[in-house]
């Protein structure tokens, strides 16, 4: 059988991100990468970064890429075939995935179903390639730990849009605040629930789609702490209850 030729490195779509890295050896101890994926608007301008350590807990890889407009949870699946793509190309058969992407995560791990038609690819690509590997495992962690893999993303759109550019999407889905002042507590739930009128929802949403999600609000937006499918654009009305003081 002839041998097959390797592709120019222009040919592979994760093959021409910006790396700064160091040649790594096969290994059966873990390598482990923290990735991260993100867009300044939802679609907007978009990025991923990864940073990979390797079983010592060395860097030996920092991969970032302006992807263009895209949405975040795309962005996000680039980050993740972005690490196995680098592990493919380095022999490595063992990895470790660490992501904020509570969304990516559970789809990946088979708990949520992939119904967008625009990530259904990119997943079935990333199990592709994750079933591969003798040993694979991805874990969600927070975004406090993943803030090396945040950083890279956002270098990489700074470095097309600048650093002034309309600050990146929150995941999943967020919804823009006033930040909070010193005395405003932090609110815990966030959508219409059940009992409230449907003139509450926006025309957008019917009745039957209220739901009741609990949120975070950090730095000016509430963070959605459960995954909601919902179309890119549209408009929900949110009724903020804040804890009760103990």
């Amino acid at each position: 059988m002839p041998k097959r030729s390797s592709p120019p490195q222009g040919a592979r779509l994760f093959g021409d991100a910006a790396t700064d890295s160091k040649p790594a050896t096969t290994q059966s101890a873990a390598y482990r990468a923290n990735i991260d994926g993100g867009s300044r608007g939802n679609p907007g301008p978009a990025a991923y970064g990864v940073l990979i350590r390797d079983p010592k807990g060395e860097p030996v890889a920092r991969l970032k890429k302006y992807i263009g407009r895209m949405t975040n949870n795309v962005a996000e699946y680039y980050g993740l075939i972005a690490a196995l793509d680098y592990v493919e190309a380095q022999g490595i058969r063992a990895l470790r995935i660490e992501s904020d992407s509570e969304l990516l995560v559970k789809q990946m791990k088979g708990l949520y179903k992939v119904r967008s038609p625009e990530l259904a690819p990119l997943y079935e690509r990333a199990r592709k390639m994750a079933s591969a590997l003798d040993s694979f495992r991805i874990d969600h962690v927070y975004r406090e730990q993943n803030r090396e893999a945040d950083a890279l993303a956002n270098q990489a759109m700074d470095e097309v849009e600048g650093p002034d550019a309309k600050p990146r999407s929150a995941k999943g889905a967020a919804v823009s605040a006033k930040p909070a002042t010193p005395s405003t507590p932090e609110p815990r739930a966030a959508a219409t629930p059940s009992s409230a009128p449907a003139s509450a929802v926006s025309p957008q949403v019917p009745p039957s789609d209220i739901r009741k999600i609990r949120a975070r609000f950090r730095g000016g937006v509430l963070y959605l702490l459960e995954d909601v499918e919902l179309p890119d654009g549209i408009e929900v009305d949110v009724l903020l209850r804040l804890p009760k003081k103990s």
